[in-house]
């Protein structure tokens, strides 16, 4: 005598409630990864375009107390806004570190600005320009 299966037979009543988890999950998982890709898309693309402002250092001078930059800034008219510097001293300590405001029509900015400094700057770096 022989015994009656518990399982049903194959194919025959549809997916088991396992399958049709897992392919809910692989849904969910799909539709959470398309959000995130368009979030870090969305911005991506506004981080680059809003940015308005780009500069850069032609030359700097250091004394004792005080670092002399040129600074070129190329902007959109009207737009108005920051860049800040800083110094380094030669053990890479930062010895000083400033905002430089600036606004107008003009959409290129050439500029010497001077950088006070707590010991003398062996550097001067731009760490990024911002819209105000």
């Amino acid at each position: 005598m022989s015994t009656a299966s518990a399982r049903l037979p194959e194919g025959r009543y549809g997916r088991s409630s396992d399958e049709r988890a897992d392919r809910k999950l692989k849904v969910a998982g799909a539709v959470l990864g398309a959000v995130l890709l368009a979030l870090v898309g969305y911005f991506a693309y506004h981080y680059v375009v809003e940015n308005k402002i780009s500069a850069q250092v032609i030359a700097f001078d250091a004394t004792d107390s005080a670092v002399t930059v040129h600074l070129e800034v190329h902007k959109d008219s009207g737009t108005s806004g920051y860049c800040t510097l800083r110094s380094q001293a030669a053990d890479g300590s930062e010895v000083g570190r400033a905002d430089f405001r600036f606004s107008g029509s003009a959409t290129r900015i050439d500029k010497v600005v001077t950088l006070r400094t707590t010991a003398k700057g062996t550097t001067a770096e731009l760490l990024g320009c911002h819209t105000a």
